[in-house]
């Protein structure tokens, strides 16, 4: 459960936590066998972070990832599972290649939750399958209407079925799905790319009760407790889950960061029109018309949001200072 805009107003308050993260491109030179000319291959891990600065461990609350993938903003949902487990690999794949772990890699996905979180749960639930039973609703009225006007609707549109958030559930198919996915997907990075290399990597899927991102920490404590437990480890968590901050802070780890989506990159960047989709105009001054041929509307692809870490460390010393 998240705290609503408190990573935004930290960063206000102690304008030194936050910085942007630099990301490598991807390179023409890796692998050199078999590359066509022309094509981007990815970026090798297996060198120096081009932040300057290594990591041993990263932490991964993987609803904070799965949710973007399954229905994103900005883009079109994936039609199918299989794609949407494709997002996901991307997704993950992007994380790991910017922080670079050399130890250990863990991804937990939420389990069963407490009886408290369980309630407020099913309230959230019952309020989505309600939003998705009357947008079910207006898109047949709207297919009658357009009808009704004589235009034509295509079968592939009349029969679309949207896709059920509340399969984010620990219990359901698709979070066996995830889980299965998951494991193959890292047993293919294992054998095949160099940057993981010598990497742990775990993964606690949805049949392990508790939220994802109290697993991670009750791993963490208990590691602080083994007798080979190194305290100068540098440790990376990524979530979109506010909370993480208050749980990085009890971890009294030195080195610990968190690392999420840039939440000032919105307010830097202009809002563009609602009907086109365009930078420089508003809706009331759109040529465009809209599209009543019953097809779905393309949204044009978007380029990736920038990532900024916030450095626990130095939020300690602030706190220390005022409290």
């Amino acid at each position: 459960m998240g705290v609503p805009a408190l990573f935004r107003w930290l960063s206000k308050k102690y304008p030194k936590i936050p910085y942007n993260y630099r990301l490598s491109q991807p390179s023409l030179t890796w692998p050199p066998p078999l590359s066509l000319p022309g094509t981007k291959q990815p970026v090798d891990t297996s060198g120096p972070n081009p932040n300057g600065e290594e990591f041993d461990n990263l932490y991964l609350d993987m609803n904070g990832i799965v949710h973007p993938c399954t229905h994103p903003e900005g883009k079109p949902a994936p039609k199918t599972e299989e794609a949407m487990m494709h997002e996901v690999f991307l997704y993950t794949d992007r994380v790991v290649s910017m922080v670079r772990p050399r130890k250990l890699l863990v991804m937990a996905i939420d389990g069963v939750a407490p009886r408290a979180k369980m309630n407020q749960q099913r309230s959230r639930r019952f309020r989505s399958a309600e939003e998705a039973r009357v947008k079910e609703e207006e898109r047949i009225k709207a297919i009658e209407e357009w009808e009704a006007m004589g235009k034509e609707v295509s079968d592939e549109f009349r029969n679309e079925k949207g896709w059920d958030s509340n399969a984010i559930t620990p219990g359901t198919p698709f979070m066996d799905l995830l889980a299965k996915s998951l494991r193959y997907w890292v047993a293919k990075k294992l054998n095949e790319d160099p940057g993981w290399a010598g990497l742990e990597v775990i993964i606690s899927d949805a049949s392990v009760p508790g939220e994802g991102e109290h697993k991670i920490m009750d791993y963490i404590r208990r590691q602080r407790s083994h007798p080979s437990h190194d305290p100068n480890t540098k440790h990376v968590i990524y979530g979109l889950d506010a909370d993480l901050i208050m749980l990085s802070l009890a971890t009294h780890e030195p080195h610990f960061r968190v690392l999420r989506e840039d939440v000032f990159a919105q307010d830097k960047k202009g809002r563009g029109c609602h009907t086109c989709g365009q930078m420089g105009h508003h809706s009331s001054q759109c040529t465009d018309q809209p599209d009543f041929s019953g097809a779905p509307p393309v949204a044009q692809p978007s380029a990736p949001k920038p990532f900024i870490f916030l450095d626990v460390s130095i939020l300690r010393e602030y706190l220390s200072i005022e409290l």
